[in-house]
């Protein structure tokens, strides 16, 4: 068996030589992973690429690696390096699960703006109406569009589900013209829309913790990759490999 070494590196947890096998995650693991006596909010438990250490996922999209007895934790992201190659095992698998759950929001369940020709690329962004740099990024997108970037909208309320901007985007998310919603919303007026889809925008505030986010706007890539924050559309389109 290949022999490997962990050490913390920048906060990283690193992977210097690759394991031959694995091991299924323990019974009964998760009943161990506790905090001051309250067990801690997990998602999933599932075997990492190292024997005896297993990755953990919890709700809120955290992720953290501990032993068969959920004694020993460590947090970071595991690294495998191979061939002279460093690739980022964690951020991998996240990006691997975004892409799984975005795929499965239907397209009536969020707000589009697609380009009027060939839709070369499309992001999701999670956004909050009352946000200031959803509101500048929102402005971009004719830009986007006319680069050939579809940029479809899902809520994210990030005072929560029973904020204004929530009872506003649930407004925005039942409106007849819901783009048309969204972009007035955007600059401060009011939807026309007596509608609620509250039910609607707190699962997808819910998807939005459990992907990690934390702020908006939070713009996913085709690839699963999250891009936190305000980015001017070129250096997005040059993200996406896309000339301007």
């Amino acid at each position: 068996m290949s022999r490997a070494v962990l050490s913390v590196m920048g906060g990283a947890l690193v992977l210097l030589a690759a394991p031959l096998s694995f091991a299924a995650p323990p019974e009964g693991l998760a009943d161990n992973l506790t905090h001051n006596g309250q067990p801690l909010p997990v998602a999933s438990i599932q075997e990492s690429p190292l024997p005896g250490l297993y990755e953990v996922r919890l709700k809120g999209g955290d992720t953290f690696y501990t032993d068969a007895d959920g004694e020993y934790l460590v947090v970071g992201d595991l690294y495998r390096n191979r061939d002279g190659q460093m690739v980022n095992l964690t951020e991998r698998a996240a990006n691997e699960r975004r892409q799984a759950r975005l795929a499965d929001i239907p397209e009536e369940e969020r707000v589009i703006y697609k380009p009027a020709g060939e839709v070369k690329a499309r992001i999701t962004v999670f956004t909050d109406t009352s946000c200031p740099y959803c509101q500048k990024l929102h402005k971009e997108v004719p830009r986007l569009n006319r680069m050939g970037i579809e940029v479809d909208y899902l809520a994210f309320p990030r005072a929560g589900v029973d904020s204004k901007a929530a009872r506003v985007m649930s407004q925005v998310w039942c409106a007849d013209n819901a783009s048309a919603a969204l972009t007035a919303a955007m600059r401060g007026d009011a939807p026309d829309s007596t509608a609620q889809c509250k039910s609607l925008v707190a699962e997808q505030h819910a998807l939005g913790i459990e992907l990690g986010i934390r702020g908006t706007p939070a713009i996913m890539l085709p690839d699963g990759r999250m891009v936190s924050g305000y980015v001017p559309a070129e250096r997005l389109a040059s993200m996406l490999g896309i000339e301007k």
